[in-house]
């Protein structure tokens, strides 16, 4: 390898501690919004859920911004999640190509166990986001509705 290539392989291994963090992170959030979602849909489920929309809001673009804030985590994780999966799936594959070059197996199935777990959780925590970011803007877009018809904003 020469000095170049050598140091893009420094820089991008580099990368791999704070993409897993950022996995963890994405799977921790992933699940915490999960219990959240299924708290709220048992109570709407129970008709005692209360509009999270309109403290004080009195026009329907102000609202739409609000459905979009409390989207905006959702959505960030559902399509950056995949992204880390890939990006924490090549940077062992290098040293694990390396390693097959070498004959050593063990290294080669190490890396590919960090390689493959990654990507995994990753598209755990996308998947559980997405489906809860398409349910919870449907139920906030509801309500949004809702108010718009009681003719209660401008």
């Amino acid at each position: 390898m020469n000095s170049l290539e050598l140091g893009l392989f420094e820089v991008s291994h580099f990368f791999l501690t704070p993409v897993l963090f950022l996995i963890a992170a994405s799977l921790a959030y992933a699940f915490t919004v999960l219990g959240m979602f299924l708290m709220e849909a048992l109570q709407r489920w129970r008709g005692n859920h209360r509009s999270v929309l309109g403290s004080g809001v009195a026009h329907s673009d102000d609202l739409e911004l609000e459905v979009m804030k409390r989207l905006e985590w959702l959505r960030i994780v559902s399509r950056t999640a995949p992204m880390l999966g890939l990006v924490a799936t090549m940077i062992p594959m290098g040293p694990a190509l390396l390693a097959l070059g070498k004959g050593d197996a063990a290294t080669v199935g190490e890396n590919l166990v960090v390689a493959f777990s990654a990507v995994i959780l990753a598209l755990v925590a996308a998947s559980i986001t997405f489906f809860i970011l398409t349910i919870r803007r449907r139920w906030l877009l509801e309500e949004l509705r809702r108010m718009e018809r009681a003719g209660g904003l401008a």
